[in-house]
């Protein structure tokens, strides 16, 4: 059977396979120069609220953009831990835990066993065992198999094969934008292997055997003529999906989920034959019925008892698809929950991270002159009015040795522009923070602070990039004159340096260097000055889009600094890392947080 999806301009993209970058690390194989009681902590003590009141339950993780979930028990203790793929080549688990008469999720790690996953993961009790073994995607096209060889004490996975086959030997195709799925479809005892293909079909194979790591035979190039695409003038458009099986309505059989690059929905195709004898030739329908959900495309389902009711609840991850993926930039982990009414949505946000988009960049100060430190969270593009950047205030409502941060709204009077980037100092010498904004195409705006947590705009622009774009903006003393000089990151990964030969009452900056430090990263130079190693001079910490942090000493003076080769930083820093220093949860230590690619903030809280 042919369907179609509904008709809509479309504009087809490809998924964007990320690929790690070499650092600049001259100067031989010492250890670099940067404290080694920095951790990462996605949900500290510190409350984070969100706009309304609520709290975030994993403020720090970072942001979402493409979540893929699913859940497992990979340990064995009888609940369904989570696990979500956003990055190729990465895993995140997020261990179910029991608390008291509630559950949670618990942040482990964002490496799950420093497993080589390529660019989809899945889920499944390949070899019959009882606990379930991981299927993933070999580079490129292909089905590598971890087995979970777990014990009580301790988690452990190993690769089995680096390719399932068929009873040939040859191994079995997956094209790597789909996302597969393993069930026993007609309750026979042997799994069944489900690929979707590109042309909106289902390829089905089967084991043929049911111990031990099986071989499976091709049974259909159609599985039940199932034909998903979208007719566009005249011509049929098909994308990539993802697939899940679940019994969502309790008849005893395995219902199909689909998810397509050209629907902005999520389908449901019934199941309306029995366990020993499916039935999926019906037509599939938007789900759920009653208010079937909407998102830019690509859904990724994933299916279990959440309130361990006995009921499946349904959860979708938005991939993005067609139908302008800035939109779902924040809003994209969805939960439906199982009710006696049906699937009801209770959130897009089911991870509970600030999340304001995508690519965030992070500035800290005393905003609002109370005593205490507030936030700017900027993004690249804003979701919720895509045609600008937007910079949002986190405000500090609790006491400098206390914190608690909530999510505002976002500053006014900026212009509309791309990638707000915020740094804060006193340019005016008033005791207020003022802001320098970077941008996108390279300006770098200025507004002075008023003391309330709002601003006023002071120069339009206050500088222009030489060259370059992206410009992601640091102050600091760095000639000890008394007042704050400026270094800018920008697209290329060099660094431009400013030098202020105003006063601390009237900055003048004087473009003094076009390659400051001699320090290159792999594109998108983020800088941060601090005096990271306590000698008393500014060190210069650069993020960068996938170099991680690297660390420039500053083994001149306060007066003449002189910086030494980069080193890259043992920190697990996010993807287009934008970082800044600042005591966040007030325990009198300088804290490392950054922006980074999920939209969200990165905590490495100083011990």
């Amino acid at each position: 059977m042919r369907h179609f999806l509904p008709t809509a301009v479309l504009v087809l993209a490809l998924l964007v396979v990320g690929c790690a970058g070499g650092t600049r690390t001259d100067g031989g194989d010492a250890p670099p120069a940067f404290p080694d009681d920095y951790r990462r902590v996605v949900a500290p003590s510190v409350p984070v609220l969100d706009s309304t009141g609520q709290p975030f339950t994993q403020p720090f993780y970072g942001g979402l953009n493409v979540p893929r979930p699913q859940f497992a028990d990979v340990d064995g203790d009888g609940d369904q831990d989570l696990f979500i793929q956003e990055r190729t080549g990465e895993l995140a688990f997020f261990e179910h835990v029991a608390d008291g008469d509630s559950m949670r999720y618990v942040w482990r790690t964002d490496h799950f066993q420093n497993l080589e996953v390529g660019e989809w993961t899945r889920f499944a009790d390949l070899d019959q065992d009882g606990d379930p073994d991981l299927l993933a995607e070999r580079p490129y096209s292909y089905i590598r198999v971890f087995r979970n060889e777990s014990t009580e004490a301790q988690l452990r996975f190993t690769r089995a094969a680096d390719s399932l086959r068929m009873p040939s030997g040859k191994p079995i195709f997956s094209d790597r934008q789909n996302i597969p799925n393993v069930t026993d479809i007609d309750c026979n005892g042997r799994l069944d292997l489900f690929l979707g293909k590109l042309d909106g079909t289902i390829a089905r194979y089967e084991a043929t055997d049911s111990t031990g790591l099986p071989r499976f035979q091709k049974v259909t190039e159609q599985f039940e003529g199932i034909e998903i695409v979208n007719q566009q003038m005249m011509s049929a458009r098909h994308g990539a999906n993802t697939l899940t099986f679940a019994d969502v309505d309790g008849d005893g059989d395995e219902d199909l989920f689909w998810g397509d690059f050209f629907e902005p929905g999520l389908l449901l195709i019934e199941n309306t034959g029995s366990c020993t004898a499916p039935d999926l030739t019906g037509d599939p329908e938007p789900f759920p019925p009653s208010d079937p959900l909407a998102t830019s495309g690509y859904n990724a389902p994933a299916v279990t008892d959440w309130g361990n009711d006995g009921d499946p609840d349904l959860f979708v991850g938005v991939l993005g698809g067609a139908f302008d993926a800035n939109t779902t930039l924040s809003d994209n982990f969805h939960f439906f929950r199982h009710t006696a009414d049906g699937f009801t949505h209770e959130t897009g946000q089911f991870l509970g991270a600030l999340d304001t988009g995508s690519e965030s960049t992070v500035a800290m100060g005393d905003l609002d002159g109370d005593g205490d430190l507030d936030g700017l969270v900027a993004n690249k593009i804003d979701p919720r009015r895509t045609q600008t950047s937007r910079v949002y205030l986190l405000e500090n409502t609790g006491a400098p040795t206390a914190p608690s941060y909530q999510l505002r709204d976002a500053l006014d009077g900026l212009p509309a522009a791309y990638h707000f980037a915020p740094a804060l100092g006193d340019l005016d010498d008033d005791g207020t923070p003022d802001l320098i904004l970077g941008t996108w195409g390279g300006s770098l705006l200025h507004y002075t602070g008023n003391g309330d947590g709002s601003f006023t705009k002071a120069a339009d622009p206050l500088l222009e990039l030489p060259r370059g774009s992206n410009a992601m903006p640091a102050l600091g003393d760095l000639d000890d004159d008394g007042d704050l000089d400026l270094v800018v990151g920008e697209s290329a990964g060099t660094l431009t340096y400013y030098r202020n030969d105003g006063s601390p009452t009237d900055p003048a900056f004087t473009l003094a260097s076009e390659a400051f430090a001699d320090l290159t990263v792999d594109n998108r130079s983020a800088p941060a000055l601090h005096d990271v190693d306590r000698d008393g001079d500014l060190d210069l910490l650069v993020g960068s889009e996938t170099d991680g942090f690297v660390l420039a000493r500053n083994t001149g003076t306060p007066s003449n600094p002189q910086f030494a080769d980069a080193r890259p930083v043992d920190l697990d820093a996010p993807r287009l890392a934008a970082p800044t220093f600042a005591d966040v949860n007030g325990d009198g230590s300088p804290d490392l947080v950054a922006g980074s690619d999920g939209g969200g903030l990165v905590l490495f809280l100083s011990n």
